[in-house]
């Protein structure tokens, strides 16, 4: 066989390869076998760098298209038992995008801190947590673990460099945004509200709360530790809220002596505690400590239903700084406000990076935070965020800070290229 027909019959595989991209790879592949089978001895020719490159693209085609293709496969929505609740393609949540031209806020240290911590957590507890390898709706779109652990570095050393240098980082560019990551639009996808396109933003906070090491009149509902040598046995998932709160762990109680009671307060400042996940109490000798949410009842959270009323039960511990997201109370990533935001770790994933985009007093703001938290009310959940939007005295200094924060705002994710 002549050289020029070879060509031209590898460029006639390259056109059927392209029409039928789904088994593309394997067909270059048996093809150009059968080439140099048909011809070893009489041409004695190797394949030139031309019709290396033709074969290449082909397959990078088929590769892209494949992905293509994967994206409009059913993904199966998971909760917090990982049992399947819905399905959903990820064409429906996800779209590419691009970030208008405004400058991204957040603070350069506290952003740098908690990805560094996130980053951390993968680095010493990825390969003991199974959910955070999950690769969840993305994962059709071809975004990997890797990818994100990419992403975290690049951003993590572009900063570092850029407060060094004492600098406005890049990260607040959205053309630099734009240049070197995958901006991935983010659709809300609320079963219940069809028409909801945008994510509904929500906010929580650690409250400071008068308490004390000791029960008084004043502060009489404790919040409680699992010992770890009873924990095992996962008695306490037998209690509900209201169990506990009816003294089966107080003297007298049949549990009694199985936790140890760490801080007593109001029941408001306990209902706090329980919903935000952390809690910083003030001591009367001027002392102060964070606590932490532990081990739940394995009781869901229902939504819709008052705190009061809701059965699940969260256990403490006591911390060195505010908690998000981790497998175990001792691996918990250390968090900042302002730039966390808790979601749904199972199924959007631990460690995406957000923008939000949103108007306020007539002008596009754009937000920069990371999923470093989570809470029952997102699991599942692919049409909501909670912001961590600080420290706060009281409910009232809460509400006036969060009136400059959006409701609802566009989300985006970013991906490094």
């Amino acid at each position: 066989m002549l050289f020029n027909q070879k060509v031209r019959l590898t460029l006639g595989f390259a056109t059927l390869l392209i029409t039928g991209f789904a088994s593309s790879y394997l067909y270059t592949q048996s093809k150009t076998k059968q080439l140099a089978q048909e011809n070893p001895i009489r041409d004695n020719l190797p394949l030139t760098t031309q019709q290396i490159s033709l074969v290449s693209n082909i397959q990078k085609t088929s590769s892209s298209k494949q992905e293509l293709a994967q994206a409009s496969i059913a993904y199966s929505v998971i909760d917090e038992a990982q049992k399947p609740k819905f399905s959903v393609n990820s064409s429906q949540v996800f779209s590419s995008g691009k970030l208008p031209t405004t400058k991204v806020n957040f603070n350069q240290a506290d952003l740098l801190a908690t990805l560094s911590n996130t980053r951390k957590y993968f680095q010493d507890y990825g390969s003991l947590d199974p959910d955070v390898q999950r690769t969840g709706v993305l994962g059709a779109q071809g975004v990997t673990v890797e990818d994100i652990l990419k992403t975290l570095d690049f951003m993590i050393a572009v900063l570092q460099e850029d407060i060094a240098n004492r600098r406005t980082t890049r990260l607040q560019d959205a053309n630099f945004i734009n240049s070197n990551f995958r901006v991935i639009k983010w659709s809300a996808y609320n079963p219940q509200k069809s028409q909801q396109e945008r994510l509904r933003i929500t906010k929580y906070a650690v409250f400071t709360h008068p308490g004390s090491r000791k029960k008084t009149s004043t502060f009489n509902i404790p919040i409680y530790s699992l010992k770890d040598d009873l924990a095992a046995s996962k008695f306490y998932t037998r209690y509900t809220k209201q169990d506990v709160l009816s003294g089966i762990y107080e003297p007298g109680g049949r549990e009694y002596g199985k936790v140890e009671p760490l801080a007593y307060l109001t029941r408001k400042g306990l209902e706090e505690a329980l919903m935000e996940g952390t809690i910083l109490i003030n001591f009367p000798d001027g002392s102060k400590a964070y606590f932490n949410v532990d081990r739940n009842n394995e009781i869901a959270y229902v939504r819709g239903l008052a705190a009061t009323a809701q059965k699940r039960y969260w256990y403490f511990r006591e911390v060195d700084a505010i908690k998000g997201y981790g497998y175990k109370i001792d691996a918990k990533i250390s968090i900042k406000p302002g730039v966390t935001f808790a979601g749904d770790v199972l199924n959007i994933g631990l460690g995406k990076i957000i923008v939000l985009e949103y108007n306020k007093g007539g002008r596009k703001n754009l937000k920069m935070g990371i999923i470093a938290d989570t809470g029952g009310a997102f699991l599942p959940n692919l049409h909501q965020l909670d912001f961590l939007a600080g420290i706060f005295k009281n409910n009232k200094d809460f509400g006036q800070h969060i009136q400059e924060l959006p409701d609802y705002a566009q989300a985006y994710i970013l991906v490094k290229k």
